[in-house]
């Protein structure tokens, strides 16, 4: 499970910023929010709050940005990272970036930071409690020469042999997890770890990511059960009493055709491969609704997105009770009615373990019930002097801003909490 994580002098954000999923001391709604793990206490909820541009969608992107630099190393040594520093300022552009991560894996918990800029990683530490902090790796990077230099900590019994390796194989634009993974060597803490990374924390979700096929794939694989997926479907008032999937072959556009024989121009075999196979195979999902006991079927494309989106849902939810992870989602409430959000949030929070949702929301209704929520799991970001992004949560306020008996929804309205966008008036003026 996700513990910690920080990021400074990524995208809009410019000094440390840091997401805590350590619930606080208040034993409000512990059932449903709170999982116990080794001795800590960690939230399976955070959602966050803010007005556009600021920088909500920053958050989960540099979770996402580390999870793929983790697990997506650069093949040449030329690739220069995918992202941009804070740019409103002369200074902090040309200083290096900084991203940890503190976890549980295996009922081990890990803290794993890596320091890096355009064209490189420069430092990356991974530690271990066992039960005392300890060292797995330090890395550092030869900037001038473009090497890296990893030494292990006492606590790892690693050959020469291995250890040389994996100094080969770490590019300077590669994290040490990322070279392990073009190494032959079997070291069980770092397998353990790109384990997590891999299985637990799960690429960002937007408001445009296509999920109904993912979905789909899983229920014919058996991996999720299509009847369970309709009985969340069914307790949303969706009015869906079946899901059928249907295979059916078709040519390949002459368009798709004629663009793939340039991408494989110079791959003989591959290209061989497509002319002769110039089929494939196509999926249709239709939604089956039941009115006056006579069974209609629908193409999901004549669904409203409202309800594509939550089939979507109702799937991760049915993954995320069998196998727990870790899900960044963008825009939550996006097309779903606000009851329907706050139905997803908690049908999330009563039936999974140790499951996490990660997700940025414009949906407020839910801060109007403090039986719906804990302050510790309410986060907002809100733009300062600088331009840059402050992180915050609920939690953090006194009792003279927030007590037992405020009503947090009108005080997010008022302003009082911030994070909220600083309107003109309704009046224009063209230029003529």
């Amino acid at each position: 499970m996700l513990i910690r994580f920080s990021v400074e002098n990524f995208g809009s954000i410019k000094d440390k910023q840091i997401l805590s999923f350590e619930a606080d001391s208040s034993n409000h709604l512990e059932d449903s929010y709170v999982v116990n793990i080794n001795g800590l206490r960690l939230l399976k909820v955070a959602l966050i709050y803010g007005a556009n541009a600021s920088g909500k969608t920053t958050v989960l992107k540099a979770m996402d940005f580390l999870r793929t630099l983790v697990l997506e190393p650069s093949v040449k040594k030329t690739d220069e990272l995918d992202f941009k520093p804070f740019l409103f300022d002369d200074y902090t552009p040309n200083q290096h970036s900084v991203m940890s991560l503190d976890f549980v894996a295996n009922s081990v918990k890990y803290s794993y930071e890596v320091e890096f800029f355009r064209k490189a990683i420069v430092r990356e530490v991974l530690h271990f409690y066992n039960p005392n902090k300890a060292i797995v790796f330090q890395r550092s990077t030869d900037v001038t020469n473009q090497l890296t230099e990893i030494k292990f900590g006492s606590k790892i019994k690693v050959s020469k042999n291995v250890e040389n390796n994996l100094e080969a194989n770490t590019l300077w634009n590669n994290t040490v997890l990322g070279g392990f993974l073009k190494t032959n060597a079997d070291l069980k803490e770092l397998k353990e770890v790109l384990d997590w990374f891999k299985s637990y924390l799960k690429p960002l979700i937007y408001t445009r990511t296509q999920l109904e096929g993912f979905v789909t794939t899983k229920i014919e694989k058996g991996e999720l059960g299509k009847s369970d997926v309709i009985n969340i479907l069914k307790k949303a008032d969706l009015n869906i009493s079946d899901i059928h999937i249907q295979e059916e072959e078709k040519d390949m556009p002459d368009s798709v055709l004629e663009y793939l024989k340039f991408r494989l121009k110079d791959s003989p075999n591959d290209l061989k491969r497509i002319e002769e196979q110039s089929r494939f195979t196509s999926k249709t999902i239709e939604f089956e609704h039941t009115v006056h006991k006579t069974r209609y079927s629908l193409p999901i494309e004549m669904e409203s997105e409202g309800t594509r989106r939550f089939y979507s849902f109702a799937g991760l939810l049915a993954l995320l009770m069998k196998n727990p992870a870790a899900f960044p989602i963008d825009e939550l409430e996006s097309s779903l009615h606000p009851d329907l959000y706050i139905h997803f949030v908690l049908s999330f929070l009563m039936n999974t373990e140790q499951s996490q949702l990660i997700a940025t929301t414009h949906n407020r209704e839910i801060l109007d019930n403090k039986d719906l929520f804990r302050n510790d799991a309410i986060w907002f970001t809100d733009k300062n002097e600088d331009c840059a992004t402050e992180l915050y949560s609920l939690a953090d306020f006194d009792s003279s801003v927030i007590r037992n008996t405020t009503n947090v929804l009108n005080a997010y309205k008022s302003g009082k909490l911030s994070a909220t966008p600083n309107l003109s008036d309704y009046f224009i003026e063209l230029d003529v």
